[in-house]
């Protein structure tokens, strides 16, 4: 689908490079646990750039979130994570992204690009909701946004589970990654 806007179509867009502000953003993410609940977390560093372009549907975004900062508030849970049963965070240190189209669809902002984790790349694609631009009070000009996607964990190798006594297993196989996005325009 091909699509077009103008910056004057989007209040207070503006063109340039923009760096995430990582002190008012969180990279999260839910899964099922134990059939019966969702355990959540995050990751605690990270960095993207986003290129804004005339036409906001030439856009661009590069990510990059480290995998060793995972936390879900549980130390032995983050560290088994961190193991070769997940992410294994000593070969694959990071979780990469990068945007290879925009798009409206139904009225919803998508961004689709290449997801990277244990080495294995997979198209997504993020529904955005833009919270807006505007300048804060040291004379910084940010932007913000909520992004969301569902992968399937399994397809990027991350396919450690456990069978249930009750039934079931313990993880489940789809996980909600969510972006509080806050970012600066480079002057």
């Amino acid at each position: 689908m091909t699509s077009t806007a103008t910056t004057t179509e989007i209040p207070g867009y503006r063109v340039g490079t923009w760096t995430i502000d990582t002190k008012h953003s969180e990279i999260g993410f839910s899964i099922r646990h134990i059939m019966i609940s969702k355990v959540k977390g995050k990751f605690e560093r990270f960095d993207a750039t986003f290129v804004t372009a005339e036409n906001p549907f030439e856009s661009s975004v590069t990510a990059s979130v480290e995998v060793a900062s995972i936390t879900t508030n549980e130390p032995n849970r983050d560290a088994h994570l961190r193991s070769g049963d997940f992410f294994d965070a000593e070969t694959y240190p990071t979780i990469d992204f990068r945007s290879t189209g925009a798009r409206v669809e139904d009225g919803d902002f998508r961004v689709d690009g290449d997801l990277t984790i244990r080495g294995i790349t997979k198209p997504v694609t993020f529904d955005f909701e833009f919270g807006g631009f505007g300048g804060d009070p040291y004379g910084n000009y940010k932007g913000g946004a909520t992004a969301k996607t569902v992968i399937n964990r399994e397809d990027f190798g991350l396919t450690y589970n456990a069978a249930l006594e009750t039934g079931g297993v313990l993880l489940g196989d789809k996980v909600t990654i969510t972006l509080e996005l806050q970012a600066s325009l480079q002057q």
